[in-house]
């Protein structure tokens, strides 16, 4: 247990940003399955445009260190072949 007033503080700053972390994390999964679900119904037109929205979702994640820019770029290659591939 934190004894110090610093390592105090540095265990709520923690616990603050684990939650906003999660919650937008959260965001960006349900955007990409709401992309998925579309790909599934073969609906073309739903997809392009939930993929345009997920797109930016998922550079924001990774611009904020939430995901690895690496992560991004794969998730974001296999979602475009799949709208593609409609």
């Amino acid at each position: 247990m934190a004894n110090s007033a610093q390592a105090k503080k540095r265990v709520r700053q923690s616990e603050n940003r684990r939650q906003r972390n999660a919650s937008q994390r959260s965001a960006m999964r349900t955007t990409i399955k709401a992309l998925k679900k579309a790909i599934i119904s073969n609906n073309k037109e739903l997809a392009t445009k939930t993929y345009q929205d997920a797109v930016p979702a998922i550079d924001r994640m990774a611009r904020k260190g939430i995901i690895h820019k690496n992560t991004a770029a794969r998730i974001k290659s296999s979602l475009n072949t799949s709208v593609r591939a409609l």
